[in-house]
């Protein structure tokens, strides 16, 4: 186990789910089910993340055997950029 690797994973997953959209629905449901049913919000939504985490994993293992790292990198950040482009171009 690459206990280094296991820390960054999780401090830079940790701090993207904050305040996303995925923290904020699990939020709403939560607020809505009332006090009993916290334990069964909890744990619907960790499988939930669990199970997108994996597709992800299974994923990029898939596709970083065929397309290098830095080219993979370099897409998700112009993607990111376009999206906040056209976002910034939107609100205007």
């Amino acid at each position: 186990m690459d206990w280094k690797l296991l820390a960054s994973t999780f401090g830079v997953i940790f701090l993207a789910e904050l305040g996303d959209k995925t923290q904020l629905a699990t939020f709403g449901v939560a607020a809505g089910s009332g006090g009993g049913a916290r334990w069964s919000v909890f744990v619907g939504s960790a499988l939930a993340l669990v199970a997108s985490s994996a597709i992800a994993v299974v994923a990029g293992s898939l596709v970083g055997d065929v397309i290098p790292a830095k080219w993979l990198e370099r897409a998700g950040g112009a993607a990111f950029i376009a999206l906040g482009a056209w976002m910034l171009w939107k609100s205007v």
